[in-house]
């Protein structure tokens, strides 16, 4: 596994870590290709941003502690880092919750980090069904690997969310549907809005509307009846 550096940090999120105010730590690069991603500097072109050694991230939440006591992991794909296992060590023994945003290609990073009890928070996003994993993720993807998060997520006791990025006209409804059923019994799912922005990766979604928010209710009562909570983040 290569190892993938730090390229960024936002100092305060209200919204990357359910229920808690946390600093959000990017990882440079990632395994898949989105053509929708907004983050295309840290997928595509990672070295060209500045890398922030660990013992300075360590250093910064550690002055920050007085009012930030949650850390959320996301990239690229924080799980392709090589130290990724060592770098949450440190911030649970400093006495952070952790939270880590991954695509669900790499289980056995995942289930090593659940096993030893080392998150308290996971976000998987599902692109869309298995048909359509190709078109979404700009790759050939390993569809076992991605339902075996799954169900490791599903089994373990850690609190979680499965999320889909709705992207006008690469995923209709029965898309969604499809998903509900690939899912079902999961505790949390959320529609996330896709949003155009200038750092996508495929600038022809640039400038594509997002799907409405009544488009994004409609689905939600469609999808309520396979989980615990269906949401919307628009």
């Amino acid at each position: 596994m290569r190892t993938v550096a730090v390229r960024g940090i936002h100092k305060t999120s209200l919204v990357d870590f359910p229920g808690e105010v946390c600093s959000t730590i990017f990882f440079g690069g990632c395994n898949f290709r989105c053509p929708w991603c907004h983050n295309a500097d840290l997928v595509l072109r990672p070295s060209a941003l500045p890398e922030i050694p660990p013992e300075d991230v360590l250093a910064f939440l550690d002055r920050r502690k007085s009012f930030i006591r949650a850390v959320c992991l996301t990239g690229g794909e924080p799980t392709l880092a090589r130290d990724v296992e060592d770098f949450i060590c440190q911030l649970k023994g400093s006495g952070f919750k952790v939270k880590i945003d991954t695509n669900g290609t790499r289980p056995a990073v995942l289930a090593g980090l659940l096993e030893k009890g080392l998150l308290d928070y996971v976000a998987m996003d599902v692109k869309g069904p298995p048909e359509k994993y190709h078109l979404l993720t700009g790759v050939k993807a390993d569809l076992g690997a991605i339902e075996e998060s799954i169900a490791l997520l599903k089994d373990s006791r850690v609190a979680y969310e499965f999320r889909t990025t709705v992207v006008p006209g690469l995923l209709l409804e029965e898309d969604l549907l499809a998903l509900g059923y690939m899912l079902r019994g999961a505790k949390r799912y959320v529609l996330q809005a896709f949003r155009p922005a200038d750092s996508v990766i495929d600038g022809y979604y640039r400038d594509i509307p997002p799907c409405s928010e009544a488009t994004l209710k409609k689905a939600a009562a469609k999808l309520a009846p396979f989980f615990g909570q269906v949401e919307i983040r628009a």
